[in-house]
């Protein structure tokens, strides 16, 4: 789907969206993980901690800063990193909110050929 027809969407869907873009690669998961184990990392170490390059983690740290789920601030030639708790917790709510008005009640009835699910989500 292109960027201008995603934009047709409503905003908060579209939040959601890049939310779950940015969280969708192991390696950002990872850093969350890591920063939110040590609170504050300065960007050279968290390279240390993953099982990839040091220009990688840069790209990923990059992609998770541009939705709002880190910041940054510099210190010389270094930059710290510490999760923005407040976005994050804003999303988790939106998520939760989504899934449990979008689905809580869906109970599949679907048939098919030689498929019966009958799923109810709920147990």
């Amino acid at each position: 789907m292109s960027n201008n027809k995603s934009r047709e969407f409503d905003p908060e869907l579209q939040q959601l969206a890049n939310i779950a873009k940015a969280l969708s690669h192991p390696a950002r998961l990872a850093i969350i993980r890591v920063l939110a184990e040590k609170k504050e990392i300065k960007t050279g170490n968290i390279s240390d901690d993953l099982p990839i390059a040091r220009p990688t983690v840069s790209r990923h740290l990059k992609v998770l800063k541009e939705c709002g789920i880190i910041q940054g601030s510099i210190d010389g030639l270094r930059i710290h990193y510490c999760l923005d708790m407040h976005i994050l917790e804003s999303n988790r709510q939106s998520f939760n909110d989504f899934f449990s008005s979008s689905i809580s009640d869906f109970i599949c009835s679907c048939e098919h050929e030689n498929l019966s699910c009958n799923t109810d989500i709920r147990n």
